[in-house]
Parts: structure tokens; C-alpha cells; sequence
């Protein structure tokens, strides 16, 4: 029986057009077939791939799996501990990276890369941070004013009005002029009303710390901050009750300038500061207290000029660390500002108070000098030695004035007035003498001006 017709079971006699059986050479024509020595091999091969694998190829491929584990396990070293491994890790993984991503960026030049996280590796300390944090606003204007309106009090003395502003619940900060010489005050704050004694002051600084009675736990209060941050043109509020009865008065400004006068650190700014802001706090772009209002400058002498005291010294004097300093802030200002000196300002108020004490003393010698022109030729007899510009200082020289007896006057009861009332201008003289002397004022200008007034006696030194 004949094959089937295929390709892979028989050949066609070119001669005869007959099938032939792959396995038989020649065919019956006498045609024999010219075969190459690959084809029983491709017929193996053929055969082999429908039959599928050899099991020899799995053993082959088996023992190339194997040599090479055993060859990794030899090159692997051995595992190091977690903690050393995570350290390790990250500059290991790094390093790898890097080499990696260097080799890449050599192989393709053209090809974008994206930056690797941890490939750029910086040497040598970091430069340490300022120290003067750039001021960044927080908030609104209208947000830094609702939120410290309900911190800033009304304080009442009973002579006078200001403001002050509470850092904890039963402490309030202030002016130590707005409650110099009391020993408690009126708040009122929101609404409602404490009473606070004057616990802490220091003229020095112009800074009073005021404890407050019953106290509300829930009492709204202000941030502390610094003024050594402060920066020229950084925006500043102030808070206050301005003549004393406006409240809730606020103004705007920048800082115009830090001072120092002495020991005392003042901001100055263009923020109005009027009577009655004084000891209210003057305030951020970010919440904080900076400075305590404490004086404006008159538009006479110069406008839009104010100054606050800095927050720094009510911090010190909080904890016990009060500022000692030679002057007032006022008093170092205006030296500052080219003024007098504090002894220099003495000595020209010693002068003042002196020469008012004379001016009374001459007004009263007058009347003095209207008497005696009247009564002396009646109850004086002789000369009388006066060594001053007024005769009947004559009084105050022992046995300087000698008693006429006359029948129509009593001149013993005349002269007794007349003593009493040079006793009088003598005592005032003497005490405004020695105030002027502690003030500095120089002998030489304290007898200028009673020579001025005709009062000039060469007693009054002694």
C-alpha cells in the first residue's frame, strides 16, 4: 500500500510524476534520488521536536543553575547586623547609584536622566543660621487687632489715665509714670473691671508691672517677642486709650529706628502715640509685643516721632532682673537728641526753684522796706549796720538796731514783727540756698540772682 502524499513521508519522481516512499532511493521507472547526508539527520530533529524535550537538556541546565548558586554563595559575604545594614545601606545604595547613573548618562548622552535622589553630596559644616529670623506676617492688620484688643486695659489712678496690657491672666504691664506714687489701681478691660496693685516699678526703665486681684483664669493676653529682631520700616501697631477715654485706639506705623539712651533700648516709630496710650504695647505683623508705648514727641519739635520702650527690659524685670540705669529714658532721650544732660538739667531747675524762692522773698521785702521807712525814725535810734542791700537787715546782725523809747509808739512790739517776718524771708532763703547747692548750681549764680532782686546780704553765705 502506498503512503500518504506529503512531503514529510514521500518524495515525487521528477521522471515519472509517482510518489516514492521517503525510505525507498529509486523509484520504479529506475529514477534513483539524489539525497544529502543532513536529511536523516533533519528528520531526526523534526521527529525530535515533536516529541518534545530531552530529558538529557534538563540535566544540563540543571547543572548550570547549581554551579552557579554555589558560585554566588562563595563570593556573598556574610550578612551584617540590621543597624550596621541600614547605615550601610544608604551610603552603599548611594554609591551604587551614583556609579549607575554616571554610567548611564556616559552610554546615552542624548537621553535625559532624571536627577537621583541622594547624588549630590555636600562637604564640609553647613554656615549656622542667623540669629535675626526675617519678620513674616501672619496674619491681617485686622486679624493682629481683634485678637489683642481684648489683652489691652484701661488704667484709672484717680489723677490720671493710661493703658497697659496683661501677659498672664494676673499681670499687666505698664508705664511706671502712669501709676508712679499709687499703690493700687483701677483695670478695666473688655468689659469688665479688676483691681491691681502696683507691685514692681522702675523708673530707670519707666516700666511698672501691676498685680491683678481675682484674676479671671480666662483672661485674654499678649505674646512677648523681642526688639532685637526689629527692623527699620517693619510695620508696627499701637494699642492704647488715647487722651485717656478713647478706647480701643489704634494706630499704624513702622519702626522708624532702635535708640539707645544709656542702658535703655527704645524703638522709635511713626505710630501715634497720644496721652493716655502710654504703657500699651506696641505690636507686630505677627502677634508679638515688641515695645511698651511710652512718649510721643510734640509736632513742635518734631512730627511723627514716638518712642517705645522695648519689650526685652519688661522681660528682665519680670524675672528679677531689673535694668540700672543713670537716667530716665525721657532724660537719656533728650541728651540723645542733643539736649541738656541730667545734672545739667538739675542745675538749671535748682536755678529756677532759687530764683522763685527770691522773687517771693523780694515781693514781701517791699512791704518790708514800706514799714520800716515809717517806723524807724520813731523806734530806731543811731545808725544801723545792715552789710545789705536793705536797711532793716540790720535785724539780723546781733544788737544791730537800738530801741527808741517813744511815748506815742509801742517799738519793742514793732520791732518783734519786724524780726519775725526778716525770720521768715531768711528761712525760705536758706532752704532754697541748699536745694539750689544740691542741684548744682554754682555759689557764684545763687548770689547773681539776689543781687538781681535787691537781696543780697553777706549773711546768707555764712
Amino acid at each position: 500500500m502506498d503512503e500518504p502524499a506529503s512531503d514529510q513521508f514521500s518524495w515525487k519522481c521528477p521522471a515519472c510524476d509517482r510518489r516514492v516512499p521517503t525510505r525507498v532511493q529509486e523509484c520504479r521507472c529506475g529514477f534513483q534520488r539524489q539525497q544529502s547526508d543532513a536529511a536523516p539527520l533533519i528528520e531526526r530533529a523534526e521527529t525530535s521536536a515533536r516529541r518534545g524535550p530531552s530529558p538529557s537538556l534538563f540535566l544540563v541546565l540543571g547543572a548550570a543553575i547549581g554551579l552557579g548558586m554555589a558560585v554566588y554563595i562563595v563570593q556573598t559575604k556574610e550578612p551584617a547586623p540590621i543597624a550596621a545594614q541600614t547605615r550601610m545601606a544608604s551610603s552603599e545604595t548611594r554609591v551604587a547609584t551614583e556609579s549607575a547613573a554616571q554610567q548611564t548618562i556616559a552610554q546615552t548622552p542624548d537621553t535625559f536622566v532624571a536627577p537621583v535622589k541622594g547624588s549630590i553630596a555636600l562637604t564640609g559644616p553647613a554656615p549656622s543660621a542667623s540669629t535675626s529670623p526675617a519678620t513674616v506676617p501672619t496674619g491681617s492688620i485686622e486679624d493682629v487687632v481683634s485678637t489683642s484688643l481684648p489683652a489691652v486695659a484701661s488704667i484709672d489712678t484717680g489723677s490720671g489715665r493710661g493703658s497697659g496690657f496683661f501677659i498672664r491672666p494676673d499681670l499687666v504691664v505698664t508705664n511706671n509714670h502712669v501709676v508712679e506714687g499709687q499703690n493700687s489701681v483701677t483695670l478695666r478691660v473688655a468689659g469688665a473691671q479688676y483691681t491691681a496693685r502696683v507691685m514692681t516699678t522702675s523708673a530707670a526703665v519707666d516700666l511698672a508691672l501691676l498685680q491683678v486681684y481675682n484674676a479671671n483664669p480666662q483672661q485674654a493676653t499678649l505674646r512677648l517677642g523681642t526688639a532685637s529682631t526689629a527692623r527699620p520700616g517693619e510695620e508696627v501697631i499701637a494699642i492704647g486709650y488715647a487722651l485717656g477715654a478713647l478706647s480701643n485706639t489704634v494706630t499704624r506705623g513702622i519702626v522708624s529706628a532702635l535708640r539707645q539712651a544709656g542702658n535703655v533700648t527704645l524703638i522709635q516709630t511713626d505710630a501715634a502715640i497720644n496721652p493716655g496710650n502710654s504703657g500699651g504695647p506696641l505690636i507686630a505683623r505677627d502677634g508679638t509685643v515688641i515695645g511698651i508705648n511710652s512718649m510721643g514727641i510734640s509736632k513742635q519739635v518734631g512730627e511723627g516721632v514716638a518712642f517705645a520702650i522695648a519689650v526685652d527690659h519688661a522681660i528682665a524685670l519680670v524675672n528679677g532682673r531689673p535694668v540700672v540705669a543713670a537716667q530716665t529714658p525721657l532724660a537719656g532721650l533728650t541728651q540723645a537728641m542733643g539736649g541738656p544732660s541730667e545734672s545739667e538739667a538739675a542745675r538749671a531747675r535748682g536755678e529756677r526753684q532759687y530764683e522763685q524762692a527770691v522773687q517771693w522773698a523780694a515781693r514781701n521785702s517791699d512791704q518790708i522796706d514800706t514799714n520800716w521807712q515809717r517806723n524807724s525814725k520813731l523806734c530806731v535810734a543811731g545808725a544801723t549796720p545792715t552789710g545789705g542791700d536793705r536797711p532793716w537787715f540790720a535785724v539780723y546782725v546781733p544788737d544791730g538796731i537800738k530801741v527808741a523809747r517813744s511815748n506815742a509808739y509801742d517799738c519793742f512790739a514793732w520791732i518783734d514783727d519786724l524780726k519775725s517776718a526778716a525770720n521768715q524771708i531768711r528761712t525760705t532763703l536758706d532752704t532754697a540756698a541748699e536745694s539750689a547747692r544740691r542741684d548744682g548750681v554754682y555759689p557764684g549764680t545763687i548770689r547773681q540772682i539776689r543781687q538781681k532782686y535787691r537781696m543780697d546780704w553777706a549773711g546768707w553765705d555764712r
